[in-house]
């Protein structure tokens, strides 16, 4: 073994002891030698026992005495800057926690689509507050609307998966549509105690009292009218939008939007019968109702949501002062945008039925059934939020903000592989002798083994395929380096081939030309393989034959291209692309 490399050997292993505590590992130590010396990847076999023997002996020493040497023969090394740990971000306390018994938190989606990225500052934050004080996190499904934003069996269970797969797993689930009947107890009260009143005015004629702060003619009605009024919504002997429940409030509010709220309406649910309980109600709560009966019911101390709902907070006291209720503690964080994303669910859900999206998992959406099958990690998505918290302002971001996180997840695990994208024919003459390039999965972790690509020459010439994106580096007399096997030299540039001669085997040869790297396979070899893009475009091509191995559902590596997640090896390999 060359001294110089031993030299390198005790030195990174010296470094690893004093950062641990006196104790340096083989791994760590050979995964650092690997990085600094990339060439020595092939010979990773004839390395392994020599770092096992420098690291037994630093370890023999005391922590005192290997700072020394470093301090002797590497005090630069020790000024370097040390690897940081990635700071754990965290929430802010929640406000007056200390009033209630436990946090209790939760997540209310309406059953009406699949949940996307916007969903997620809800669900996270919901979750982690709750798990932070050792508090109660409650799934609320709200399907109280057969037809405008109607619930689909389909998104009941999408919404279970989703939230098992981003970790939050909830202590208690709740379906609105079966509790209609405590609805109707709490509206039945307000209508005995004056604090609501049925209302068929018309909306038009509503809008235009309310405009003027004066009553409708509706809102003095006894108690019994309204009762009996009430009686003929749930009969059968108003029709559909000729009666709504509206509970009081101040008509010189200064948002008209408060004023005089409405609390149920009518549904003709034969013509559109619920998903869950079919036509067996054709009176229902609207959102301010049944979600603010919910919240108390329900114990919520702490509700965490957009700042779109701050007027529905305005509405909700008003119920909430009539049946002698404290209202929750309300969190309400700006709103989140990403750019090229479309966050809205009523497009989202057109769009899927229309056909312009294959399925809830195009990956062109983000949803969260998209994100997974293109291979972002749920801890990804929970580093994201966290890390934005629940902020009041507006927050824009980009994809990129994501993989950051994603990146840093799936890097250290993902194994390596060459995918040729549109392949083209190498040629290189002058080869002296056949070749094998052992290289390994990953760069840093070499215990997990490595590939082996091997080309052999017929009279001296070698074929390899590469990809057609890099004939853009080949010109005539550049000097090219196929990664893990020999440099070449480019001699010609023809339409179907690019010819070149073989210059040298080192590596570090191509470092001091200065010469690009690219990734290749053997000319025979290679599985077909199909890379889904995230706009939806398909790019194809060769994987190396090494790829046989993986499963479905890895995440892994096309050197040069990108991190992608196996979909399917039925025939030709299928894998989605996640992001570089």
């Amino acid at each position: 073994m060359d001294r110089k490399l031993e030299e390198d050997v005790l030195r990174i292993a010296l470094l690893n002891a004093i950062k641990h505590g006196g104790k340096a590992k083989v791994k760590p130590t050979l995964g650092r030698l690997l990085a600094e010396k990339p060439e020595l990847r092939v010979k990773v076999g004839d390395l392994v026992p020599v770092v096992e023997r420098v690291v037994e002996s630093v370890n023999s020493l005391t922590p005192k005495e290997q700072r020394r040497i470093v301090e002797e023969r590497w005090p630069e090394a020790l000024a370097e800057t040390p690897e940081k740990k990635e700071k754990e971000i965290t929430l802010p306390p929640l406000p007056n926690v200390e009033k209630y018994g436990r946090v209790v938190t939760r997540f209310a989606p309406n059953p009406d689509c699949a949940l996307h990225l916007g969903s997620a500052r809800a669900i996270i934050l919901s979750h982690e507050y709750a798990r932070m004080y050792n508090g109660k996190f409650i799934l609320r499904l709200e399907d109280t609307d057969p037809r405008l934003k109607r619930s689909a069996l389909e998104f009941f269970e999408m919404i279970r998966e989703d939230l098992l797969w981003l970790g939050c797993k909830w202590d208690e689930e709740y379906i609105q549509s079966d509790r209609i009947p405590i609805y109707y107890g709490f509206a039945e009260r307000l209508l005995e105690e004056g604090k609501a009143y049925i209302c068929t005015c018309t909306p038009k004629e509503f809008r235009a009292r309310v405009q003027l702060k004066e009553p409708c003619p509706c809102r003095g009605l006894e108690p019994g009218e309204n009762l009996a009024r009430w009686e003929r919504m749930l009969d059968g002997s108003y029709g559909e939008g000729e009666a709504v429940m509206r509970v009081k409030t101040d008509l010189n509010h200064p948002n008209p939007a408060v004023r005089d709220w409405p609390a149920f309406r009518i549904i003709d649910t034969r013509k559109y019968p619920h998903p869950r309980v079919g036509d067996k109600y054709r009176v229902w709560p609207l959102y301010n109702f049944a979600a603010g009966i919910d919240d108390h019911l329900l114990g919520i101390t702490h509700i965490i949501r957009g700042k779109e709902h701050l007027t529905n907070q305005l509405r909700q006291e008003y119920l909430y002062r009539h049946l002698g209720w404290e209202y929750p503690e309300a969190i309400h964080y700006g709103r989140l945008k990403i750019v090229g994303a479309s966050l809205s669910k009523s497009k989202i859900l057109r769009d899927v039925r229309r056909g312009l999206y294959k399925g809830w998992d195009d990956p062109r959406l983000a949803t969260f059934a998209a994100l997974r099958r293109r291979g972002i990690r749920p801890e990804a998505i929970r580093r994201l939020i966290i890390e934005i918290g629940p902020r009041p302002s507006d927050i824009v971001l980009s994809w990129e903000n994501l993989y950051a996180h994603n990146r840093k997840i799936i890097d250290p695990e993902a194994k390596r592989y060459f995918f040729v994208k549109n392949p083209f024919r190498l040629l290189v003459r002058g080869v002296p002798r056949s070749f094998t390039a052992e290289i390994p999965l990953h760069p840093s972790r070499p215990e997990i083994g490595s590939r082996r690509l091997h080309v052999e020459p017929v009279n001296g010439e070698a074929s390899v395929l590469i990809s057609d994106s890099d004939l853009n580096l080949l010109r005539e007399g550049a000097v090219i380096r196929l990664i893990g096997l020999f440099n070449f030299e480019v001699e010609s540039l023809e339409e179907r081939r690019v010819v070149g001669v073989f210059h040298s085997q080192a590596h570090d040869e191509a470092k001091r030309l200065g010469a690009p790297l690219i990734h290749w396979i053997p000319d025979g070899s290679g599985l077909p393989c199909k890379v889904v893009m995230p706009d939806g475009s398909v790019a194809s091509g060769l994987v190396e034959e090494n790829f046989r191995g993986v499963h479905v559902g890895e995440v892994v590596q096309f050197e040069r291209f990108g991190f992608v997640r196996v979909d399917g090896k039925d025939g030709a390999f299928t894998v989605y692309f996640a992001h570089k």
